[in-house]
């Protein structure tokens, strides 16, 4: 899960309240599907910093809640307001994510570096998605060989 650090970086998400912070502005169809159909409380998450000097993954967390509406789409101050969308039959959804821990930052290119993360999604050229599934083995290899096994 992508995050900005100037709107959330994983040292606000330790500091929230219980770690606990609300992943607001989904606003692509297809992250908001990943989001609303392949989450799951408990689901580990690669706390990822984007739109930065740096980008990169910068600790893990977990997903704290099941789906629900996003609130910022109906607020007409938000940045994340969507007029087209309806309390009743809402566009976007959210889910509360846990920080676990800040890890040491990896790079995307040092992601880009490891033959064996080649296919994951957020590799791939052009990928944009705020949100995107990493599969059993990413994790585990990024979890066990790029943070050590005690990180």
């Amino acid at each position: 899960m992508k995050s900005e650090p100037s709107e959330c970086s994983i040292d606000d998400a330790l500091a929230a309240p219980k770690s606990t912070v609300p992943w607001t502005g989904v606003r692509n169809y297809q992250a908001r599907n990943f989001l609303r159909d392949q989450t799951h409380i408990g689901d580990g998450v690669l706390f990822y910093h984007s739109s930065c000097a740096l980008p990169g993954i910068a600790g893990l967390a977990e997903v704290a809640s099941k789906p629900y509406p996003d609130p910022t789409q109906f607020d007409p101050r938000s940045d994340y307001f969507d007029a087209g969308s309806r309390p009743a039959d809402p566009r976007w959804i959210l889910v509360d994510v846990r920080a676990v821990r800040k890890t040491r930052l990896v790079p995307i290119a040092e992601l880009r570096a490891q033959e064996k993360l080649a296919d994951m999604l957020i590799l791939r050229r052009g990928n944009r998605l705020s949100i995107t599934p990493v599969t059993a083995a990413e994790w585990h290899y990024i979890t066990h060989r790029l943070l050590g096994a005690s990180q």
